[in-house]
């Protein structure tokens, strides 16, 4: 296989790992956002972790495997990211540290101070990733002030603060409306009476937050946002060098790629059409179909991100020439080729996996349940 289909295949592959992520850790971090204003009680609030409890790690994979995978495949990307992003990055780190700790301890003691510390744990845990991603790919879509020296090392030259722009904190919005109607329809799914009632009127106006958010985001894309065009000739299957190239920064350059290639607008628009039938199906309390309607929509929504800014990665707003591009950011042709057969190989079993662990534990959790097996469930 040659190089540049490489670049390409990892391009699709690395955006296949993050709808995974949001679509199997989100609907675990959506629970967590809900859990201290739907569940009213203890046994409720229990009921609400032990849908996700038994499954959460393994979600995980999908985040570990995205991140493993930008490392190997876009060295330089997550070097530069890491870089830029280090504190914004760490946060999401510690907020994470919130939930396991949460789910195994909580619960261990009949304590009620206790347990509502960890319930607003969890909703750290549950609420701050997918802020600061959304504020990432926000950031993104404007250029990260960076710039490359002959030896290709990396300088930032932005703050933390200034990552806390206007059009980031839309995006973040976005990004955790998204996750929490995910969470919400799947929690649809595994609760009944009044937990149901709670969790479905969530799932409506995050969903309607969504649509309107995403689309607030997008119109701010199209007219208030520079993107960035190569203006040199490039060679796919060339070795990787960021400083080979000449960027311009256009007005309305993040939508050419809808201009040029008529099939692209379909990503947006399954995205918007995804989520009006989340909504739609919430209402008929059609709870699997909102599920996977609003597992559609992350999947429109992170791939319209890709699409607009495709071949772009990560444009370099103080120094356009070192922009991140899929043809010039990447590792080796070995590299990409062996990460490909081990991708063939072991994706399927984690899906294969997945499946099966929730089709063994799969079902209601009430809280008659709850409280018929206190000493055994989370």
């Amino acid at each position: 296989m040659d190089y540049e289909t490489l670049k390409l295949i990892w391009w699709l592959l690395i955006g296949v790992l993050l709808v995974g992520f949001a679509v199997m850790d989100g609907h675990d971090m959506g629970m967590g956002v809900l859990l201290p204003f739907v569940g009213r009680n203890d046994l409720e609030r229990r009921a609400l972790i032990n849908t996700v409890a038994p499954h959460w790690d393994g979600n995980q994979v999908w985040f570990i495997t995205a991140g493993g995978a930008i490392f190997a495949a876009w060295p330089l990307v997550y070097a530069t990211a890491f870089s830029g992003f280090y504190w914004a990055m760490m946060a999401a780190l510690w907020a994470l540290f919130f939930r396991p700790v949460g789910f195994d301890y909580r619960s261990k003691i009949q304590n009620a101070a206790w347990r509502s510390t960890w319930d607003w744990g969890l909703f750290i845990g549950g609420a701050v990733p997918p802020i600061i991603f959304g504020v990432a790919f926000g950031n993104l879509l404007q250029g990260v002030p960076f710039h490359f020296n002959d030896y290709l090392m990396s300088t930032y030259t932005g703050s933390f603060w200034a990552l806390l722009n206007p059009f980031a904190l839309l995006a973040g919005v976005v990004s955790l409306a998204m996750i929490t109607t995910q969470g919400a329809n799947y929690l649809m799914m595994r609760t009944e009476g009044n937990l149901y009632r709670r969790v479905r009127g969530a799932s409506q106006v995050f969903a309607a937050l969504t649509i309107v958010t995403f689309a607030l985001a997008g119109v701010w894309v199209a007219k208030g946002i520079d993107g960035y065009v190569i203006t040199s000739a490039v060679d796919p299957n060339a070795l990787p060098d960021p400083l080979a190239k000449t960027v311009e920064i256009a007005t309305g350059a993040w939508m050419r790629n809808y201009a040029q290639h008529g099939w692209a607008m379909w990503v947006p628009v399954v995205a918007f059409a995804a989520l009006a039938a989340s909504l739609a199906f919430a209402r008929l309390n059609k709870a699997g179909a909102a599920f996977w309607s609003s597992s559609l929509a992350c999947a429109g929504i992170i791939g319209t991100a890709g699409v607009s800014m495709f071949p772009f990665v990560m444009p370099s707003s103080s120094d356009p020439r070192s922009s991140l591009t899929v043809y010039d950011a990447v590792s080796s042709h070995l590299t990409l080729g062996l990460m490909l057969g081990a991708t063939v190989i072991f994706m399927p079993l984690i899906i294969f996996y997945t499946a099966w662990a929730y089709k063994v534990m799969w079902g209601k959790v009430t809280t008659e349940y709850i409280a018929a097996n206190d000493k055994s469930v989370y």
